[in-house]
């Protein structure tokens, strides 16, 4: 929280927000855990320039199932008691190649990993996500088109 406070006061930085991304928990990093992150927020002065980007190979690697819909709720619901649903900012959307609490961030193309594309599906139908920011980040750039397609198709 040091950090991000004192790049905050910089006046370089303006009104430039910090958006803390969730992590898969690989090594020693910190940040896969939703009190993680919540502990970083409560040490952070000017709450109005921080918030959350939620990853989703990152939080699945980390042990939070947002593979089924009542595994996304209840994540969802976890995140809004720890951290508060306030600070959520963006979302990265990729599957996941390895299994939930593995801890391994490896980024998969939609619905061709451990994820699935009914994860996706809870995720595009939620009004948590609505006019918010969801960035596609698949390792298959010629797929980049048709994933977007078929994100759209289950709105």
């Amino acid at each position: 929280a040091g950090s991000v406070n004192q790049a905050l006061a910089d006046p370089a930085t303006g009104n430039v927000m910090a958006v803390i991304e969730a992590t898969a928990g690989q090594g020693t990093n910190v940040g896969y855990k939703f009190e993680h992150i919540a502990r970083i927020i409560a040490g952070i002065e000017d709450k109005a320039r921080v918030g959350v980007c939620i990853d989703t190979c990152h939080i699945f690697a980390a042990g939070y199932d947002i593979s089924t819909a009542s595994g996304f709720e209840s994540v969802m619901a976890d995140f809004d008691r720890t951290i508060g649903i306030k600070y959520l900012r963006a979302m990265h959307l990729n599957d996941a190649k390895k299994e939930c609490g593995s801890r391994v961030d490896r980024h998969e193309c939609l619905g061709k990993g451990c994820i699935g594309m009914e994860g996706f599906k809870y995720i595009m139908q939620s009004p948590y996500f609505e006019n918010m920011p969801l960035v596609l980040e698949t390792p298959e750039p010629d797929l980049w088109a048709d994933e977007i397609k078929l994100l759209r198709s289950v709105e």
